[in-house]
């Protein structure tokens, strides 16, 4: 072997063991457990088992089929690694989405399933010509999603001034690098007299990780750095006498019954006391704790029982149509919420002269 391809060898095969050094690192010796850290740890594996195979195989290619079906199947989990490490940084899940589930585990059972029925050693035409183009497509599918996640980060790095956070931008480096060794491949599979760059996805993956490492240890192992920790929002200041709208708001809740009307809105309550929609979705939430469905039902449930204490008429059905409840469901279930009771019950204990708070829990 020329001394030059002994460099190459070097260099790929480094970058591939360091890359699973890195994996280990983000996956188990974490200082602060996120979905990103972990996902980032299962993307950097499954980048460095299929560079490892082309390593190899470019260098022996008498390699074992074996060896080149456990490349391939690290392959398919590439992408989603990348779109779940970037999405899970963003978005800052606490745990694994559903969906992502299903989809790693989807994945796996194909890899699974097509590596017992048609291994490699046996069917190398079927991989080389079928299974590897799915692959493929899977890998760019996932890499274009991933593209579309980060848009508006690229869209602002791309504007003169904008601020870019630095890990928006490690985002940003890591989406790019993935981008070119998916490249990397796919040409040398679809234009390979054309196209010699097979190998080249091991030298990029391996300098893209040596900057990962110096980044890591110069930073004191944080592994941290890819989590998009949002600013904390700043708390509006009501632009109103938030004790005098209260008492405006029960005023005409009581007076003028409100609640009663099945339709009523934010828009049309907030038009009553004199406030804006917004104003009055802040004084519920931020002054008595409650939504406009949670403050409006209450309100609801009040008139009902004192409806059935004073012996009403009506039936309970009716009681809550009367009180402004649109359904029957709908009514009990915010009687049982409220009340810890059912309508019916809460009447037959008030006939045996028991008392039932109201209240709300």
């Amino acid at each position: 072997m020329p001394e030059s391809k002994y460099i190459l060898f070097f260099f790929g095969a480094l970058g591939a063991f360091n890359g699973l050094v890195l994996s280990i690192c983000f996956l188990h010796f974490a200082k602060r457990k996120h979905l990103s850290t972990f996902f980032l740890g299962c993307l950097l594996a499954a980048l460095s088992i299929r560079i490892g195979k082309s390593v190899f195989v470019y260098f022996d290619p008498k390699l074992p089929r074996f060896y080149l079906q456990i490349g391939l199947s690290a392959c398919l989990l590439i992408g989603p690694f990348l779109l779940f490490f970037i999405r899970s940084a963003i978005q800052q899940y606490e745990r694994v989405p559903r969906s992502w589930m299903i989809q790693l585990t989807a994945l796996v059972i194909v890899v699974v399933t097509a590596g017992i029925l048609f291994p490699y050693s046996t069917y190398p035409g079927l991989w080389s010509n079928y299974f590897i183009k799915v692959i493929y497509a899977i890998w760019l599918g996932y890499l274009v999603a991933s593209g579309v996640v980060l848009k508006d980060i690229f869209a602002r790095m791309g504007r003169n001034g904008a601020e870019v956070r630095a890990p928006e931008k490690w985002l940003a480096a890591i989406f790019s690098a993935n981008s070119l060794i998916c490249a990397s491949f796919i040409l040398a599979y679809a234009l390979p007299h054309l196209f010699h760059t097979y190998y080249a996805g091991a030298i990029i993956f391996t300098f893209v990780l040596y900057g990962m490492i110096f980044v890591y240890l110069y930073q004191g192992k944080r592994t941290d750095q890819f989590y998009l920790i949002p600013a904390k929002p700043v708390k509006k200041v009501m632009a109103f006498d938030a004790a005098v709208a209260v008492q405006s708001l029960e005023r005409v809740m009581v007076n003028e019954a409100l609640f009663k009307n099945a339709n009523l809105t934010v828009s049309e309550l907030a038009k009553a006391v004199n406030l804006s929609s917004h104003q009055l979705s802040q004084l519920l939430n931020d002054t008595l704790g409650k939504n406009f469905t949670s403050f409006i039902n209450e309100y609801r449930i009040n008139e009902a029982c004192r409806m059935i204490r004073n012996g009403h008429a009506y039936t309970l059905e009716a009681i809550g149509y009367e009180v402004g409840f649109n359904s029957k469901s709908t009514f009990y279930a915010a009687f049982r919420k409220q009340t810890g009771t059912t309508p019916l019950l809460f009447k037959e204990e008030l006939n045996k002269g028991g008392q039932i708070s109201t209240s709300v829990a």
